[in-house]
């Protein structure tokens, strides 16, 4: 969710060199089902221009009108949407609607925290009823402890007592690291940058490449297996080996043995994975079992993909279930309710 506060940001920043006013919706408490969680967010402009969504659209036509109240007194509001009445899900949604008037201060830090990648929060003060008050808002505290109001109109006024709490901690979003260069690590790359990851490819000194030949990658190194820099990856990374050579792939994980990652995965065929690893032990016969039994190679999940995009599919959907530990299957054999409440985001 990262991403989509990072893009938030970012349109406030248009709204406001265009001179418009900005307001910030946040789900910030549920009863029953919905369709996403609390924490979810989205900016509306005064032009009536909107980032984000909370729901699967059912709930942001009336977000907007209830805003144009907050456009005019600047004071923030609480907003109830009962779905159980309404068509789709069948919960009531506590919406925080708020001015968004952020101090230089706010931006010089979170881009440091973005690109330090280290977790934030946001807390939330609100009552569970229909009204405007003062007192409602947001505010955002980075590791150093500074905090920062999201509307800086607000930051005097410091009596919360009585009011409820909703806090969220926000992580660095997780990084991709692609292992290859060929037209299938294009395709991942490109779905993951469209899940907000963070993609840097790896390619080969032989074959140089630039960012132009993979959309959506933030970083790129063109680099050999012994030259290649363990620092690009930290403790919310996952990796995908896909350098379509048997050699390279073997060079590469044995440089990646002493790292914890959150994920590894592999291309080609089960009889190769067994080859490499036979390779490996033979290398370092004293490394920890552990290390074979958390790389998932073939990479992916069996959904019948045949082209490089639904590969791409199949290897997300692995890795967004290995990183928040889930198990794979169907959602119309789960018992109980989709979103686990005490599951990070």
């Amino acid at each position: 969710m990262t991403h989509e506060f990072k893009q938030i940001i970012e349109s406030y920043l248009k709204a406001k060199s265009k001179n418009l006013k900005s307001v910030l919706a946040t789900v910030v408490a549920m009863e029953g089902s919905s369709y996403r969680r609390p924490g979810v967010r989205m900016l509306i402009r005064e032009d009536g221009k909107m980032t984000g969504a909370v729901s699967g659209g059912c709930v942001e036509k009336e977000i907007l009108r209830q805003s144009q109240s907050v456009f005019t007194t600047r004071i923030p509001k609480i907003m109830t949407y009962d779905g159980r009445y309404r068509l789709g899900c069948e919960g009531i949604l506590y919406i925080l609607i708020e001015p968004l008037s952020l101090q230089k201060h706010f931006l010089q830090a979170f881009e440091k925290v973005l690109d330090n990648r280290q977790a934030f929060y946001i807390t939330s003060y609100f009552k569970r009823t229909d009204e405007e008050n003062v007192n409602f808002g947001s505010c955002v505290v980075f590791d150093d402890e500074n905090q920062f109001y999201l509307n800086e109109d607000n930051k005097d006024n410091k009596v919360k007592e009585g009011l409820e709490v909703f806090n969220q901690k926000l992580k660095p979003s997780l990084k991709l690291v692609l292992i290859g260069a060929e037209h299938d690590a294009v395709q991942l790359g490109v779905l993951a940058s469209l899940n907000g990851w963070e993609v840097t490819i790896v390619a080969p000194e032989s074959d140089p490449k630039t960012l132009l030949n993979f959309p959506g990658a933030k970083h790129i190194e063109n680099v050999s297996p012994q030259t290649f820099n363990q620092n690009i990856i930290d403790k919310e990374t996952a990796v995908v080996l896909m350098t379509h050579s048997y050699s390279k792939d073997l060079q590469y994980l044995l440089r990646l043995t002493d790292l914890n990652l959150k994920y590894l995965g592999i291309l080609g065929p089960a009889r190769r994975r067994e080859k490499l690893f036979q390779e490996i032990l033979e290398h370092n016969p004293a490394i920890d079992s552990l290390f074979f039994e958390k790389i998932h190679a073939p990479a992916g999940i069996n959904i019948g993909a045949e082209t490089p995009q639904e590969i791409a599919v199949s290897i997300i959907a692995e890795i967004l279930a290995v990183v928040r530990k889930e198990e794979v299957y169907l959602l119309k054999d789960k018992k109980g309710r989709i979103h686990s409440e005490e599951k990070e985001i």
